[in-house]
């Protein structure tokens, strides 16, 4: 992807792809040599490789923009960033169970985020050798391959990635037609099949971060989608509440349609 030199994110872009491209070496090498791995608070895993990439990324980010705040995964809550007009939100392994079971389905997630809205997104899936990247207004791209979303008929036959479980619950007020599905451990990655056009959309039922979400909602945007709530509300960042319940991505046109669909969903049922 190329930024311009007279762009105001270009400096930007090239600080943070720098670092991410370190991130992504780094990630690749403690993957490949096996890490130590553990149950946080929440019974969710963690990695040696989850905090030193969140380190490693912390550090390089920190020392180029010093006036910039910083929301990561793995690192302890700072409210202090809410203070700040740009802030870096960072997944530093996305997917981590995937990550875990040896497989290539998790990557590294970074974005810059504005008043809320992402204006810059990276995101590294080292074992793929996958970099994506997208600014606001310039499009988004996947190893220098502009990305488009597709553009399905209608719902019936359309590829969701999405859970088969989730797909035939009773909590959904109108049922689903059929349907291929698909799977990935890692939300950032799904939300990048659907800019490349490989997914149709992806549905998510459980509560969702901003650090899965920031950088790869700007990759689905700049490639002709849109990523909201199952209502249809689109999504903030770096606000008091970092958590949303339910996702829907999809090519623009394709969104109305699945939010047919998702309106419906019970919560509390």
């Amino acid at each position: 992807m190329q930024v311009a030199d007279t762009h105001p994110l270009s400096r930007d872009h090239k600080v943070l792809l720098e670092a991410m491209s370190e991130a992504g070496e780094l990630a690749r090498s403690l993957f490949q040599r096996g890490v130590e791995t553990w149950e946080k608070e929440d019974k969710t895993p963690v990695t040696e490789a989850d905090l030193a990439v969140d380190t490693l990324l912390r550090e390089r980010l920190a020392e180029a923009r010093p006036d910039y705040g910083w929301l990561s995964e793995e690192t302890q809550e700072n409210p202090a960033r809410r203070n700040f007009k740009r802030v870096w939100i960072v997944d530093p392994i996305d997917g981590t169970k995937g990550f875990v079971r040896g497989t290539d389905q998790w990557c590294i997630s970074a974005a810059l985020v504005e008043e809320g809205l992402p204006l810059l997104g990276i995101i590294v899936n080292p074992m793929r050798g996958e970099v994506f990247e997208a600014a606001r207004g310039e499009g988004a791209f996947c190893n220098g391959a502009k990305l488009a979303a597709s553009v399905p008929g209608d719902v019936p036959g359309c590829h969701l990635i999405m859970h088969t479980i989730i797909l035939n619950s009773k909590k959904w007020a109108k049922p689903w037609p059929e349907i291929n599905l698909s799977m990935q451990t890692s939300m950032a990655m799904r939300l990048c099949r659907v800019a490349t056009g490989e997914a149709d959309g992806t549905v998510a039922i459980s509560g969702k971060s901003d650090w899965d979400l920031a950088a790869a909602d700007l990759m689905v945007q700049e490639a002709g989608g849109r990523v909201t709530d199952l209502k249809g509300a689109s999504m903030r960042y770096n606000g008091p509440e970092t958590r949303h319940h339910g996702i829907v991505g999809a090519g623009i046109r394709f969104h109305d349609q699945l939010l047919d669909h998702t309106r419906g969903w019970k919560r509390n049922i």
